[in-house]
């Protein structure tokens, strides 16, 4: 097995693509070792010194780290063959039935939720993943859409700023019921983590937002 590394926006996040499905229809965050109990894979890599977070798409994986202080050099040997040795055995990625995300459609959402949760899924979900990442819809409340950034987007200020803009650009194009979207940031994201690291969220920003300006005019053709 070779597995690749790709860079993430994050620098604290890198995704590990090792050539085959890790999973067949959904994403699994684990941020922390008790949240590994359904997937034995997750378990071996938080065994690893310096990993912090796991996350697994449907044909990588991002882990992420610490601290910046980490290295990843002294990390990627033994990433490398937890992973290897892993799916050399055979065992499954998920020894549970992996829970069903809310963004995935439900006959029990009205006509709105949908449309949101349809968006999502064909047009920002992707982008995201590209960079080792997730977004969850959490709900839709008096106007306004909820979501979660898992994997590389998790603790990454600028991401969480970022793909607020650009979600919220399209949705309130194309639904007009939607009138802002609210991110659910994960413990450890404060204000004085996004003021210090500025400079960071600047150049990251950036990148996501041209990526999501791509699709938004391919897809709504929104003028400039």
């Amino acid at each position: 097995m070779f597995i690749q590394t790709q860079d993430t926006p994050n620098p604290n996040s890198m995704k590990f693509i090792p050539g085959r499905t890790v999973m067949e229809s959904s994403t699994m965050d684990f941020p922390s070792p008790a949240t590994a109990y359904c997937s034995p894979l997750a378990r071996q890599l938080f065994r690893i010194e310096g990993v912090k977070s796991v996350f697994f798409g449907s044909d990588f994986i991002t882990i992420t780290k610490t601290s910046e202080d980490t290295d990843w050099n002294l990390m990627k040997p033994d990433i490398y063959a937890t992973i290897m040795d892993f799916f050399a055995s055979g065992l499954p990625v998920v020894t549970e039935e992996a829970p069903r995300t809310d963004t995935a459609a439900s006959e029990e959402d009205d006509e709105v939720v949908a449309m949101i949760k349809e968006l999502l899924d064909t047009r920002i979900r992707p982008t995201v993943q590209e960079d080792g990442g997730d977004v969850i819809f959490k709900g839709f409340e008096d106007g306004i859409v909820q979501l979660k950034l898992q994997g590389s987007c998790t603790n990454c200020p600028s991401s969480i700023i970022t793909l607020k803009s650009g979600i919220q650009n399209m949705l309130q194009f194309y639904i007009p019921e939607v009138e802002g979207v609210e991110q659910r940031i994960p413990p450890g994201v404060e204000e004085g983590a996004i003021i210090h690291h500025k400079s960071l969220i600047e150049k990251i920003s950036k990148e996501h937002f041209r990526k999501l300006k791509l699709i938004l005019k391919s897809a709504f053709k929104i003028r400039e």
